[in-house]
């Protein structure tokens, strides 16, 4: 998140007149008068971009800018070309934006204030206008000078002018009961630190007029918003409003600034319907009129006239549903003699192009892709079915940036029974410091059912500048799980993984069998109950990869090597109920077979031929389709599933029913460790992947056939 950004995304809306459904202008649209340097019998937008999938990218509130024909003048190329490039007309247009509410949340709303500030700088309209409620206010004199201290000494960090609208937080006085309230409460005060309660001036032809929504009682200085009553506008401000109207009679646009969107009725009355609207459609060139109050976007245009609601700057905010209005935001404003565009902004979504240097960006990326270092673990016990011990772990976070960095790490699971301490922590680094965060867990002791989910670390990083919180992705790192590592005794009962041929397999993600180009091992024991029709036995194969397959009980082997597969496929047929030890071995010259220890098969592979490389999981028991998805299952009993980056056999040997990790290992299952769902990876990875189906494991005697 950066700054103070509600929602995720940037949405717009572009108005210049309202089109009722706007999925529907497509159609419309296509009819229209072509721009300037546009082909009159141009196909309609649709049949140009057949790849859109979708209609709203296009947003039905504005026409195309009127274009000129390139002059000698404007224009310049030393090429020849034959398309025409029409021009920008020079006629003025000019951008402001509106703020909305700073008040009713906490103190800190001053921050999302300054972060709108900085964007806006960033942007550089001609000035800024605001619709009220700039302070928590609701006080006496003395507390009330230091919070418009406080917000003047913000908004005068913009660069350009900035002009104020009164709401009922900047002149209600409190308490009402207080000797010492003055009849008119802030009015006095406002008018004397900020500005007038009424006020219009010009800009580029252009009239924007500021109204007062909170006169109240003249008589008594009763103020209330909730009461019509005291929600109707004033003879003096009424007169001032025509006069206004009429001053700006020949300007291209009027716009109109309040606090309340009265227009809203309700608790407001009707005073606008019958005083107010009534002038502004008369006047013919009121465009649009800007509220706040209710802290959400809301647009409700009635007789030519855009009524305009904003959402905050630091108010307080429910963000129900950030996506249509609940956030901090403000308005982008374009106005052109015939048209105006409209796009909300959520505060902190401007970057600034000039701190983006290559050195910071390098920075930012070597930090993105430095991931915690967790040491330690979860403990494991037990054979087969593995109990939790509970667990200690370390978590290293780094800062390799010139900036500070904040960090947050939290240890979450998916599984309500863990409990972490701590489970979370946050911190600062300076340029080039670590922190180490020590964890601890406890788990109900007992072996894990199939609800057990391991604990994940979620790392959360942002860079601090002068300006800007840059967010870094988050980042998370598995627990591991810390299983006896001895190898099992000959005395043990081996373990192996009992697959129904429906459903059943293991998956092991891309990112988990780091397999470099080269030469390397795929091997397992197997014993079948069945031979389907197409069975993977240990696949990744996807018109690319590696993979073993016993379709209809017919070994088949592939390596795909310089453009196509390399296959051995021996003519022997096995037997259901029978163990039987295969390995796929490819040496960077052939591809080689082994059933039993013996080479059954041999393919010669292409002279420094690569391996084609995919993203699909490597599964144990099926095969993938090219959207990761597990088919084409075996029936049976898998053991002792490794993969390692080497020629392991070179030709006939006495395979061991029980394997071993080495250092060239990428994956190793002996499957003789379950935790819940979870089959433990002895390899150097130390991975668990999740059983699918209705895998498990099972004791049996070793059988050698």
């Amino acid at each position: 998140m950066r700054g103070w950004r509600v929602c995720g995304g940037l949405f717009a809306i572009l108005v210049s007149g309202w089109v009722n459904d706007a999925l529907a202008v497509d159609q419309a649209d296509s009819t229209a008068a072509p721009a300037a340097g546009a082909s009159a019998g141009a196909a309609p937008a649709g049949e140009l971009t057949p790849h859109l999938g979708h209609s709203r990218h296009r947003h039905p509130h504005g026409q195309h800018h009127p274009t000129v024909e390139p002059g000698e003048t404007r224009f310049f190329t030393t090429r020849s070309s034959e398309a025409l490039l029409p021009l920008p007309m020079e006629a003025d247009a000019f951008v402001f934006a509106v703020f909305g509410d700073r008040t009713g949340g906490p103190p800190e709303g001053v921050d999302v204030l300054a972060d709108a500030v900085r964007d806006v700088n960033l942007l550089e309209p001609d000035l800024v206008m605001t619709v009220g409620d700039l302070i928590n206010g609701y006080n006496r004199t003395d507390e009330w000078l230091v919070q418009m201290a406080e917000f003047k000494a913000i908004m005068n960090q913009l660069l350009c002018p900035w002009f104020p609208v009164a709401g009922n937080h900047d002149v209600y006085w409190r308490p009402l009961n207080d000797p010492a309230r003055p009849k008119n409460q802030h009015d006095d005060n406002y008018e004397m630190h900020v500005g007038p309660l009424w006020y219009s001036f010009q800009h580029k032809q252009c009239q924007f007029i500021v109204l007062y929504s909170d006169e109240g009682n003249a008589t008594t200085g009763e103020k209330d918003f909730s009461r019509p009553e005291l929600q109707r506008i004033s003879p003096e401000q009424l007169a001032f409003l025509r006069e206004a109207l009429n001053r700006g009679r020949d300007c291209h646009h009027q716009f109109v600034f309040l606090h309340h969107p009265r227009w809203l009725a309700g608790g407001y009355g009707d005073d606008w319907g019958k005083q107010v609207h009534p002038l502004l459609v008369a006047a013919g060139n009121v465009t649009a009129v800007f509220a706040g109050h209710i802290h959400h976007m809301r647009y409700d245009p009635a007789d030519g006239i855009e009524y305009v609601a904003l959402a905050t700057v630091g108010g307080g905010q429910a963000a129900v549903v950030p996506e249509v209005g609940y956030l901090h935001q403000y308005h982008l404003v374009t106005v052109r003699k015939d048209q105006v565009a409209m796009a909300a902004f959520p505060v902190g979504e401007v970057i600034d192009v000039r701190e983006i240097t290559g050195d910071f960006q390098a920075e930012a990326v070597r930090l993105a892709r430095l991931p915690p270092t967790v040491q330690g673990g979860i403990r494991l016990t037990g054979r087969l079915r593995q109990q939790v011990a509970g667990g200690q772990w370390t978590v290293g976070v780094e800062n390799p940036t010139s900036h500070l960095v904040d960090y947050t790490v939290v240890a979450e699971s998916p599984d309500s029974r863990w409990r972490a301490e701590p489970d979370h922590a946050h911190g600062t680094l300076k340029p080039g410091q670590r922190h180490e965060i020590r964890f601890q867990a406890a788990y109900p002791s007992g072996p894990a059912d199939e609800s057990f989910d391991p604990i994940r670390i979620v790392l959360s990083r942002e860079i601090l500048t002068k300006t800007t919180r840059y967010a870094i992705p988050e980042v998370t790192a598995t627990v591991p799980f810390m299983p006896t590592t001895e190898p099992p005794s000959a005395a043990q009962p081996n373990g192996v993984l009992v697959l129904d041929g429906d459903g059943d397999c293991v998956g092991i993600a891309a990112e988990k069998v780091p397999l470099p180009q080269g030469p390397f091992t795929l091997e397992c024991w197997l014993r079948a109950k069945q031979f389907g029709k197409r069975v993977g036995l240990l696949a990744k194969t996807e018109s690319s990869e590696y993979g073993i397959f016993v379709s209809g009980g017919r070994l088949d082997g592939s390596v795909h090597l310089g453009g196509a597969y390399r296959s051995v496929q021996p003519p022997m047929i096995l037997e259901p109920g029978q163990w039987h030890h295969v390995a796929l071995v490819y040496d960077e010259t052939a591809v080689v077979l082994y059933l039993d220890g013996q080479p059954v098969g041999r393919t010669e592979g292409p002279s420094r031929g690569q391996r084609k490389i995919n993203w699909l999981p490597l599964f144990i028991g099926a095969d993938p389709d090219g959207a990761g998805t597990p088919n084409s299952f075996f029936a049976g009993e898998i053991d002792e599933v490794c993969l390692t980056r080497s020629a392991k056999y070179q030709g006939a040997f006495t395979p061991k029913r029980r394997l071993n990790p080495t250092d060239d290992t990428v994956v190793f299952f002996d499957c003789d460790q379950q935790v819940g769902p979870f089959l433990i990876d002895r390899g150097p990875g130390g991975h668990h992947v999740r059983l699918r189906g209705d895998a498990h494991l099972i004791e049996c005697e070793p059988i050698i056939p």
